[in-house]
């Protein structure tokens, strides 16, 4: 990333379709072709792995770090390539085009599985399917287990399993394999499917020229097959409970700090095993993704570690992480490490200098920059340093118009005409905020699609520390024109991007 370039950030869930989420089909090629029609060289993706309801379906809270997630399964393209019949998609029920009623759309997508994977049976693609699950064997065995027997004991957390299956006695394991065998292969099947879909849809974008940006979460849920398939990886005790928890101490977002309730690491015990769990993650990230967001970046220096019993994230404590080591494995086991450092909010000198020395850039949020001294605030475009990717928010943030007409302060409106240099235009707020970024000295500029639509609090992705209404979001169907394409390639062309 050290040449002038910029993108746009929009989820995969965000996409328009007529099933409830957006997917891998259609729409998302739509996109493709207008990121190249605007001149635009990334696009900015959430993590795609499974989500689940208990926290409102955030990418951020997964239950495999392998995994992909089936509800971004196209049914267009299972249609096209002979998995359903087109009266598999006849008299389907209406879905919420404005957002995503996560319900529903699992309960439709599972039906469809089911009438994909009995034509499957017939031997339909059964080569491709069978070199993926030989190539994908190291997680993806370990996940449709994990997933049957979520079922199989009514929906439990792995920790309340039977202790010969929660302690993963082989002969047990061996046996309920041998006991569930079709619906472990269907499992296996859909996330053929996901990945399938997937990277032909990575394919496309580079043809076009389109590089994307994923995004891995630094934590995974307790209840997930990465952890119970790897305890002495995580700080547990001997039954499996959790001994700590991760999140934040007080911040801009949460007076009271963040409690995230993820596993910690143990990161002595990934050490001891050459970083292995962590090896075949980036392995397998960087093989779906051409650069990689690493979310909470502070937690390889150090971490917040609150004991599991303390209700309250003002209750936890910093712990050092593997810092410089851990990066220097990697980086000698991959020979390259494209990756952005999410480094936002309060960082200590140790993480720049980790930064430095592997020269990951860092983020810088415009949306921040209005706060305190302009001359000051590392999140002011003057201030930005060339090797950075600059948003105006991210999926944390609200959009720039509901930022603007309901979330900033006195004190911030007042700063606008000296961070951006002219005078604010309420209506084209978005535009001026756009534009600053475009012309800064930047290397990165990346764009949420609801601030290039100049959209409202009501397209807000996510609002940290709370957990409902949340990941919901839907682009309408209409929304990218030519004229919005030819206004932001005019700007794109006009600041060398």
């Amino acid at each position: 990333m050290d040449k002038r370039a910029s993108g746009i950030l929009l989820h995969i869930t965000s996409l328009p379709s007529l099933y409830g989420i957006g997917d891998c089909g259609p729409q998302a090629y739509a996109f493709v072709d207008f990121l190249k029609l605007s001149g635009q060289k990334y696009w900015q993706i959430l993590p795609l792995n499974p989500t689940d309801g208990i926290n409102g379906h955030s990418p951020y809270s997964c239950s495999s770090a392998f995994a992909g997630n089936p509800l971004l399964i196209s049914p267009d393209l299972l249609l096209k390539d002979g998995f359903l019949k087109a009266s598999d998609l006849k008299n389907i029920s209406s879905f919420d085009v404005s957002q995503v009623d996560y319900g529903k759309v699992s309960a439709f997508k599972q039906k469809l599985f089911n009438l994909a994977f009995q034509r499957f049976k017939g031997q339909l693609y059964k080569g491709g399917y069978e070199l993926f699950v030989g190539k994908q064997h190291h997680w993806l065995e370990d996940f449709a287990v994990f997933s049957v027997a979520k079922n199989a004991f009514k929906g439990r957390s792995w920790d309340q399993w039977p202790k010969v299956f929660k302690k993963r006695d082989p002969k047990t394991i061996a046996h309920f394999k041998r006991k569930y065998a079709k619906t472990l292969e269907r499992i296996k099947f859909v996330q053929y499917l996901f990945f399938r879909q997937w990277h032909q849809l990575k394919a496309y974008a580079h043809q076009q020229g389109i590089s994307i940006i994923g995004d891995i979460p630094i934590y995974i849920n307790y209840d997930s097959a990465a952890v119970w398939c790897n305890q002495t990886f995580f700080k547990l005790d001997k039954e499996g409970r959790l001994r700590f928890v991760s999140g934040c101490p007080p911040d801009y977002f949460s007076k009271t700090g963040q409690r995230w309730g993820n596993p910690v690491y143990d990161w002595a015990n990934l050490k001891k095993s050459k970083y292995s769990w962590w090896s075949l993650r980036m392995a397998h990230n960087l093989s779906l993704f051409d650069i990689l967001r690493i979310d909470h970046f502070l937690g390889f220096c150090s971490f917040w570690q609150i004991p599991a019993y303390e209700k309250l994230a003002v209750f936890g404590q910093w712990v050092k992480g593997p810092g410089e080591g851990f990066f220097k494995f990697l980086l000698k086991h991959f020979g390259n490490l494209p990756l952005i450092a999410e480094d936002l909010g309060e960082m200590t000198d140790d993480v720049g200098a980790l930064m430095k020395k592997f020269d990951f850039p860092g983020m810088r949020i415009l949306l921040f920059g209005f706060n305190g001294d302009p001359k000051k605030n590392p999140h002011a475009p003057g201030n930005y340093p060339t090797h950075c990717v600059v948003y105006t928010g991210t999926h944390d943030n609200n959009t720039v118009q509901g930022w603007y007409h309901g979330e900033a302060r006195e004190h911030e409106r007042a700063n606008i005409k000296a961070v951006l240099g002219v005078r604010p235009l309420p209506r084209q707020l978005h535009w001026q905020m756009i534009e600053v970024l475009m012309k800064s000295r930047a290397n990165t500029v990346i764009i949420p699609i609801q601030d290039v639509l100049g959209l409202g609090a009501g397209a807000r992705m996510n609002t940290p520390a709370t957990k409902v209404n949340n990941w919901k979001w839907r682009m309408e169907s209409n929304a990218l024109t030519i004229s919005l394409s030819r206004r932001l390639l005019k700007m794109t062309k006009r600041y060398k991007r």
